[in-house]
């Protein structure tokens, strides 16, 4: 099993529900739910440029370390055909997804580290296992996840984060597509309202699965209220969670995707529930959001854990 890397003890401010931010606060078309097509023009780069930017200052106030996720958890073969990118779209797509990246961790040199991430998706609907057709299986899923893996890795990320996950199958595939491209990889699974994962499975027989085969270098819980985070923890997988990005709403996905209004929930709430679960979770050192925060519910949770460490 893979040690953590040597900046174990540091803690990362991460953002929050990009798409979710994007469409509702700042009136931002995304087909699909995929940021990736803002990297086309000059006006969508500067809406990305100023959305990262926002984390960064979150990070500045309490001299945390940054990590810059790029805007890419669509852009991948299926859905980019559906949004009418090829092979060599996509590759440029990830490529530029990065480079605004490094613009941004520019700007924040005074913090104790920036590590940029490669951000990746499912193949098909992370809340519908198999939704990709029979093709669920590790194999296939390497040969899919290859190619942006690859891209992502060229254009210099520091690792690897497959996000909103439910099949241990397709993690496999893409902790094996991140090895092959000599690259740290983290795997991010979401769970449903009463803590089991979308395929029926619980968070520690899904662990367990992918860890036997194929381990990355820490698992993330990302796009469930900590109220069903809660559910799905465990004592005997802890230790393996580096990260948490809960949603900012208790509604489960099904109401989600049926929602026409975003549910922001309460910051403060939020906050509080995320930094409690935080005591459950020691291993923990990326804090940040999933659908519906926004740089509110970040700062509030930076806020309650500086205050903590204060006293």
């Amino acid at each position: 099993m893979p040690e953590l890397d040597a900046a174990a003890g540091a803690r990362y401010v991460t953002d929050g529900g990009l798409e979710t931010d994007l469409i509702f606060h700042h009136g931002v078309d995304l087909p699909d739910f995929a940021a990736f097509v803002l990297l086309d023009d000059d006006r969508g780069r500067a809406v990305l440029r100023e959305y990262y930017r926002g984390f960064g200052e979150v990070a500045r106030t309490h001299a945390a370390s940054l990590r810059l996720e790029s805007a890419t958890w669509r852009a991948n073969a299926d859905w980019g055909e559906r949004l009418g990118y090829d092979a060599g779209a996509l590759r440029r797509a990830n490529a530029e997804a990065v480079n605004l990246l490094h613009e941004v961790a520019a700007d924040f040199r005074d913090l104790p580290e920036v590590r940029l991430v490669g951000a990746i998706g499912p193949r098909g609907d992370g809340y519908r296992p198999g939704s990709w057709d029979a093709r669920t299986g590790a194999d296939d899923a390497l040969a899919y996840h290859r190619a942006q893996v690859q891209a992502l890795s060229d254009a210099g990320v520091h690792v690897i984060t497959a996000y909103t996950l439910t099949d241990p199958a397709e993690a496999i595939g893409i902790v094996r597509a991140a090895r092959e491209a000599g690259m740290p990889v983290e795997i991010s699974f979401t769970v449903e309202t009463d803590g089991s994962l979308a395929s029926g499975r619980t968070l520690v027989e899904t662990i367990d699965l992918v860890d036997a085969v194929a381990p990355p270098d820490g698992y993330l819980l990302n796009c469930a209220h900590p109220e069903h985070l809660d559910r799905a923890i465990d004592a005997a997988v802890t230790a393996r969670i580096i990260g948490i990005r809960p949603n900012a709403s208790r509604l489960s996905h099904a109401e989600l995707d049926e929602s026409e209004q975003l549910d922001d929930g309460d910051p403060v709430d939020l906050a509080a529930r995320t930094v409690d679960l935080l005591e459950r979770m020691p291993a923990v050192r990326v804090i940040g959001g999933c659908c519906g925060t926004d740089v509110r519910h970040i700062a509030e949770m930076w806020r309650l854990i500086s205050a903590q460490e204060a006293r």
